[in-house]
């Protein structure tokens, strides 16, 4: 794991999902090495160092289920013969199939690509692909179905283990999709399927290959892969389509899930998917400066690499799902004759700057805890772009896990009466009384015991108006949507650093111990869930409250920019050196002032330039700065 293209430290890898450009799904049965070959060849040219590629299953492993009587089982067969006497033929694979795998990983490896391989390809863009024996069951918790899908996996592991350009095994291609299923099927399934490929091969980690934002499922999912994934399409993913696909929200919206993910099964995570649907979604233009500001904000973000979908178009092919699905034919990075569009340029101008920069982790100042009776996802990609217009960075907790140590906790849009357990409460209440701080955003909700927030909840009622929050002192002016009122009035020795319409504290401060809770009664992050353009350059500046609180909470940055839609990672090498990513998410170049904190200097400026203290992006775009002391 130490040496893994996922381990920290290592380049941020740039890569593709991958089916040949002759056949799409049906390249091992219309198998053409000289394609595969010219495709290698034009993707490696242009920046392309990782590949995901897919034994389609029905392909690999033929299995058919012979029937007497009133369809009454006999046995299994490979078509129509009795299954061979040989390793590959107890597990139903087919020989020629693994010969051509063989081929494929000897021209990655001529072409210095890497590979992630898929095993159980039973889903793929739209369509069902599996052997005919397995039509009809649950893929995920027949027995039958898992004992043959287990043999298939020993086998192809043992027979391609030995492939130096295979980096890691995947699960499959979103998994999850084959059948409906609980969490604990889940992990079940996916247990069984990593032990099987570690009984193999224990020397490469074990992907998950799923796609979906639940909390629940990337907690059960992180007990058994080594590595999660997301797939992190607008078109698909929850809140993500609020905005177009050039705004603030979108450039990070990999980013944001993916850490969200890492997060929240305590593993590392990676972009498996990106990409933009083609000409039915969006322009080539547009296309491929979300490609480049999406890739720069992954790296800046610890993200390890990202893999476009995918390598090629698909428009002259006869077969589902490139006949049924407009949006599967246009997705790639080279057109039908082989030439690039300009996302792969893109791409290519991207790993050719990043390649040679590998970066620790990025430094995160605060975490974002998700409590009970919200939607997760969407409030912790919410307080993630609240945090980076801020001026910071945060990690996501789940409120009934054991809290990391910070100086700076955020409990946002909480609602109901079961926000958190006492126990964990206490917990967080001791840190506060040790000096932390702690800021709270409410959805109708109140913590118990009430008395430490600084505040009384006067009454409850049906919202008639947004929330006002309003303090020219501290610059606030916000109307923020709600459906719930709290009247609140502060408690003696409570700070007012707003109020709303009547008058009444909309946002406190309260002393705790040596440490402070801040209230805000507003649901900020679940309302911007909802509001378009709230991360614009000409929104309401509503992370002001995020910027306020984390000045209480005493974060220092070594940098500090004044342009929101300008955003910094922090990366620190030792407690001299250390490289800051900075990333210009909006749509024209900037020429913007940034403040470095002494003793710290500018040693070195990559893909931007900074000179009298103002650096020069341009637009959807980022820039590496180093610094010394």
């Amino acid at each position: 794991m130490d040496k893994s293209i996922f381990s920290d430290g290592q380049p941020f890898f740039s890569g593709c999902n991958y089916w040949a450009s002759n056949a799409g799904t049906f390249m091992w049965r219309n198998w053409s090495p000289e394609a595969v070959e010219r495709d290698f060849k034009q993707l490696s040219a242009h920046g392309v160092t990782v590949l995901r590629v897919f034994p389609l299953w029905p392909d690999f492993q033929i299995l058919n289920e012979h029937s007497e009587f009133a369809q009454n089982f006999e046995e299994f067969r490979m078509k129509e013969e009795p299954l061979p006497d040989t390793e590959l033929g107890k597990a139903a694979v087919d020989p020629v199939m693994i010969d051509r795998f063989h081929t494929l990983c000897q021209l990655a490896g001529k072409y210095d690509l890497k590979l992630i391989v898929g095993l159980i390809t039973g889903w793929m863009s739209g369509r069902m692909y599996i052997p005919p024996a397995f039509e009809r069951r649950n893929l995920l918790t027949d027995p039958e179905v898992i004992r043959w899908e287990v043999r298939f996996v020993r086998c192809f592991v043992k027979q391609l283990k030995n492939e130096p350009a295979i980096v890691a095994w995947d699960w499959g291609n979103e998994c999850n999709c084959l059948a409906p299923h609980n969490d604990a099927e889940m992990w079940l399934w996916g247990n069984t399927i990593t032990a099987a490929i570690k009984l193999e091969d224990d020397s490469r980690p074990v992907v998950s290959g799923m796609h979906g934002s639940d909390r629940t499922t990337q907690t059960a999912v992180g007990e058994v892969a080594d590595i999660l994934c997301t797939h992190p399409y607008p078109a698909f993913t929850p809140h993500c389509r609020i905005d177009p696909l050039y705004s603030f929200r979108s450039a990070f919206h990999a980013a944001a899930e993916t850490t969200y993910y890492s997060d929240m099964g305590k593993q590392r995570a990676f972009v498996e998917e990106i990409g933009s649907f083609g000409p039915t979604y969006t322009s080539e233009t547009v296309s491929s400066a979300y490609l480049r500001n999406a890739y720069w904000n992954a790296y800046a973000h610890s993200c390890h690499g990202a893999l476009w979908w995918c390598a090629n178009d698909q428009t002259e092919l006869p077969q589902t799902p490139y006949d049924w699905v407009a949006m599967e034919r246009e997705l790639g990075l080279l057109r039908v004759d082989g030439s690039p569009k300009p996302a792969l340029l893109e791409m290519k101008k991207f790993s050719e700057t990043v390649s040679s920069h590998p970066l620790p982790p990025h430094k995160t100042d605060g975490v974002l805890i998700l409590s009970r009776d919200t939607d997760c996802w969407g409030i912790a990609y919410m307080g993630f772009l609240l945090a980076k217009q801020a001026g910071f960075d945060i990690h996501s907790a789940w409120c009934e896990d054991l809290l990391p140590e910070s100086g700076f906790y955020i409990l946002p849009s909480i609602s109901g009466f079961k926000v958190m357990s006492k126990h964990r409460y206490k917990e967080l209440l001791k840190k506060i009384e040790a000096g932390a701080t702690l800021l709270v955003t409410s959805d109708s909700a109140g913590l118990q015991p009430l008395e430490p927030t600084g505040v009384i909840i006067e009454t409850i009622f049906d919202a008639r108006t947004p929330a006002a929050v309003i303090s020219e002192k501290n610059g606030l002016e916000l109307a923020i949507p709600r459906t719930t009122h709290l009247q609140l009035s502060a408690r003696p020795g409570t700070e007012v650093l707003a109020t709303d319409a009547e008058g009444r504290p909309a946002f406190c401060c309260a002393a705790y111990g040596k440490g402070k809770i801040l209230f805000l009664n507003a649901p900020l992050e679940s309302a911007l869930l909802t509001t378009p353009d709230a991360f614009s350059e000409n929104a309401p500046h509503y992370s002001r409250v995020y910027e306020i609180a984390a000045e209480i909470a005493g974060v220092r940055r070594l940098v500090k920019r004044y342009n929101r839609q300008l955003t910094l990672t922090e990366h620190f090498s030792d407690s001299s050196s250390a490289a800051v990513v900075v990333v210009n998410n909006s749509c024209t170049p900037c020429n913007e002032t940034l403040e470095i904190a002494a003793p710290w200097r500018l040693c070195q400026c990559i893909n931007g330039s900074f000179s009298d203290g103002k650096i020069s992006i341009a637009e959807k775009t980022g820039a590496i700065l180093y610094l010394e002391k």
